[in-house]
């Protein structure tokens, strides 16, 4: 079969594609089947170098633009983008097996509101005067220079866009890397992005694995790094970024906690629980995979659980009738194979699923472990994969202490009717990011980012224009200057 897959080129740089065939083969392996439908070329010497000077080059000129020019630009390409749903869905469903039911109504779009919403933002970003007697202080809201992006798997075009729109916003260029197991996606950001009106230079993406992406983070050019990755990866890069003082955003892993009272709607709940566990087949770092249930109504919501999760409708991720789709790879397959035996043999109750699917490409149905403790692997690991943990609980306060045992802090919810004990529980999570009677809503006008070992920094709304820019302070003397001598 052929796939309408292949890129005119490995890279985007400086306004055009660039191939350089010297770079490793990198093969793009679609999860559905398992067959390769694309290739692309990890970014050799050259290649860094030809992104990191364009994007170097073009700053200057892309910061002395207005906001007002640059939200232009930016606003121009979420149209674009939304034209484009379409095909971009479609490709998105390649590059990560996503079902389209999922892509056509997420990725390309929220990618597109961060675009609009960033775009919306350029001209806003203003200083502050500041009256000090005759003399007066005023602020300049100045870009960082030039930012790395390194994007994870799960969301490839949301994620580029999440990185790119305030950063350009603020004047600054970007070179982004992509996840070697989805490098397609990224590649039409960049190209939409050109096509409104961005100068050469300003947004570039380069492909490769783990040298590359340290390649861009050491280098003396670059002024910021942002990471959607794992925790172990996060605290590779934040040393390495460190050791050049470069500015941070880290938006890594999770083990978030869902708590679910007596006095909850049940329908509500398991919905937010197939959200916050099955959705992108669990590949999502801020899934609440530690389903804490009182135990009054333990019982009801795993059957109702059950019975729910029968409905999903498991197969080919272009039909637009199919619900849950495969693990992006046969790796990530194989380590949630790994946690569901993990889990067995440590006791909990299997009460659905976790059998692979006796077909091509990398399907699993999803899981639920029932009689989950603490300690239990399961409980204690992120998985990144459709496998839920259920465990009881008696009471608030109980279930609080050990809903915050963690080293994690990315998410958590709470689904309750008494709202009183809703913004309690809320405001006692050790979490970033956290739900009331919902999950995993990620609007860009919310913060999105996490605590503790989940990260540092935000991403999303007017809290990111504070890590893609940095402040000036200038003082003006209106009179005479004393001094001792």
């Amino acid at each position: 079969m052929t796939y309408p897959t292949q890129p005119k080129a490995s890279h985007f740089i400086n306004g055009k594609y660039v191939e350089d065939t010297d770079g490793a083969v990198i093969d793009v392996i679609y999860p559905a089947s398992g067959e390769k439908i694309a290739q692309v070329h990890s970014a050799t010497p050259a290649v860094i170098e030809f992104a990191l000077s364009s994007a170097r080059q073009a700053q200057g000129a892309w910061a002395a633009m207005t906001g007002t020019e640059r939200g232009r630009i930016l606003r121009r390409a979420a149209d674009i983008m939304r034209e484009r749903n379409h095909d971009l869905s479609v490709l998105e469903t390649y590059d990560t097996g996503k079902p389209y039911q999922e892509t056509s109504v997420v990725d390309a779009t929220s990618g597109a509101d961060a675009l609009e919403y960033f775009g919306g933002m350029a001209a806003t970003l203003t200083g502050e005067h500041i009256q000090l007697g005759e003399d007066w202080v005023y602020t300049r809201r100045e870009p960082l220079g030039v930012c790395v992006g390194i994007g994870a798997w799960n969301y490839p075009t949301q994620i580029a866009s999440w990185k790119g729109a305030p950063a350009l916003a603020c004047g600054n260029t970007m070179v982004f890397k992509p996840s070697e197991t989805t490098p397609l996606c990224a590649l039409k950001v960049a190209e939409i992005l050109h096509e409104a009106g961005a100068p050469a230079g300003v947004y570039n993406v380069i492909q490769g694995l783990g040298d590359v992406g340290a390649a861009l983070v050491t280098d003396d050019r670059v002024d910021k790094v942002s990471l959607t990755g794992s925790v172990p990866t996060g605290r590779k890069v934040y040393a390495a970024a460190a050791a050049g003082i470069k500015h941070v955003t880290m938006e890594l892993g999770g083990k978030s906690p869902m708590i679910v009272f007596d006095d909850a709607d049940v329908e509500n709940a398991v919905s937010g629980a197939i959200l916050g566990n099955f959705y992108s087949s669990g590949q999502v770092c801020s899934n609440g995979t530690r389903v804490f249930v009182q135990k009054g109504i333990k019982e009801a919501f795993l059957t109702r659980l059950a019975e729910r999760l029968k409905d999903a409708v498991i197969g080919d991720p272009q039909d637009p009738a199919t619900s849950f789709g495969p693990m992006v790879s046969e790796r990530q397959l194989g380590i949630v194979e790994g946690y569901i035996a993990k889990g067995k043999e440590e006791g909990a109750r299997l009460v659905y699923g976790g059998a692979r699917l006796p077909q091509d490409g990398f399907y699993i149905e999803p899981c639920v472990f029932a009689d989950v403790t603490d300690d239990m692997t399961i409980a204690r690991e992120e998985i990144f994969g459709p496998v839920m943990a259920v465990l009881d609980f008696d009471d608030e306060d109980e279930v609080m202490a050990r809903a915050n045992a963690t080293e994690f802090g990315l998410a958590a919810g709470v689904f309750t009717r008494d709202l009183t004990r809703a913004h309690r529980v809320a405001a006692g999570f050790q979490a970033g990011t956290c739900y009331i009677n919902t999950y995993n809503d990620a609007p860009v006008e919310a913060p999105f980012g996490g605590s503790k070992q989940s990260g540092v920094g935000r991403e999303n709304s007017k809290a990111a224009i504070a890590h893609y820019s940095q402040l000036k302070s200038v003082y003006v003397r209106m009179g005479d200057v004393e001094a001792p001598f």
